[in-house]
């Protein structure tokens, strides 16, 4: 007889993310929030914002598209652990054009992909890489 799944299925889930959320530990968590919420048209879930008494934040929380993003600054003992991400969104150019402008490297332009596809890649100043994709009209 097959094991129960051990991860939970979403309408299990009691807390705002999904089954896996990523986390990543950078400077200037802050600033980072204001940058995806300029590029990626995310949401900060203001009642999770937790400071240290320093001020830096332990803890933080960003919605992108139907995502969570847990952000914190390094403190000791957490070092600093950027992140990979794959992101999927309407309009690939003006994406990039909005994370250059707010200090992000392009490192692949935008590229047909597979045929169905547009990938493009950026390195963000906190050294987080993301995939960004566009579905190509057909």
């Amino acid at each position: 007889m097959p094991e129960e799944p051990i991860t939970l299925a979403a309408g299990q889930i009691t807390g705002r993310g999904r089954s896996i959320n990523p986390f990543v530990i950078i400077r200037d968590a802050a600033a980072f929030i204001a940058f995806a919420e300029e590029v990626f048209d995310a949401d900060e879930v203001v009642e999770a914002r937790t400071a240290a008494p320093t001020g830096e934040l332990i803890h933080a929380e960003l919605r992108v598209g139907d995502s969570l993003l847990l952000i914190a600054d390094p403190q000791p003992g957490w070092p600093a652990r950027p992140g990979l991400f794959q992101i999927w969104v309407s309009d690939v150019e003006r994406l990039m054009t909005r994370a250059v402008n707010r200090g992000a490297v392009v490192v692949t332009p935008p590229t047909p992909f597979y045929g169905s596809l547009t990938l493009a890649r950026l390195e963000d100043q906190w050294g987080n890489l993301w995939w960004v994709y566009q579905p190509t009209p057909g």
